[in-house]
């Protein structure tokens, strides 16, 4: 039960930072929401569950092909904990929405699919995170994988559905405190996993 509690929180905690961090597919949500109504920013929210399957599936059957490969999965999980530090960094630097995202044109949902298609994020997140640690979770148990996906989607559709709802009702929240210091906070639970992500390699290449 420690492992199953273990992922369902590693995804939450991934997907919370996620869905509440500055990029294109929030600036989406916000713009939508702002210029046409709460309904259109949660249409955008939800984009994800179109655009990510193919990511994920192709990244865990990539990595799974490299399983017995420890040196190349020991450069993965470096590169996973150095995007991890970056992501992190970003957290910890950011002070507030740039106004250029709460100006964005108005968009669609298609839009937003094409943009999330396009956005380099995912495919960095999976590979270099995701994937890696879906397919550890494998090694325990099926239902590891499915309450690290369950937490991470859960939580990344439903905190920017919540940043919709709070834009709506409140359009200075954006640049709040509240905001900022809750992404200095998960900024700080990224650099931990990055942290992680640099061990997780060195016994992979030491294994090698």
């Amino acid at each position: 039960m420690n492992e199953e509690i273990l992922y369902l929180g590693s995804g939450a905690l991934l997907g919370l930072t996620a869905g509440l961090s500055p990029g294109p597919l929030l600036a989406l949500v916000i713009s939508e929401t702002l210029k046409h109504s709460l309904r259109e920013g949660i249409k955008v929210s939800l984009s994800p569950l179109i655009t990510d399957l193919p990511i994920v599936l192709f990244t865990v059957w990539v990595l799974s092909r490299l399983a017995d490969l420890k040196p190349v999965l020991g450069a993965v999980s470096l590169c996973g904990a150095v995007f991890l530090f970056y992501l992190g960094y970003e957290s910890l630097t950011t002070r507030d929405i740039p106004q250029t995202m709460q100006q964005a044109k108005p968009q669609s949902l298609q839009k937003g699919v094409i943009t999330n298609f396009l956005n380099p994020h995912p495919y960095m997140f999976w590979f270099a995170v995701g994937a890696p640690m879906l397919l550890k979770a494998s090694q325990v148990s099926t239902l590891c994988c499915v309450l690290f996906i369950s937490g991470f989607y859960i939580f990344i559709l439903g905190s920017k559905i919540v940043v919709a709802a709070v834009v709506e009702r409140f359009r200075t929240f954006l640049s709040s405190r509240i905001y900022i210091n809750l992404l200095r906070f998960l900024g700080v639970i990224l650099l931990g996993f990055g942290v992680s992500f640099l061990w997780e390699g060195w016994k992979l290449f030491k294994l090698s």
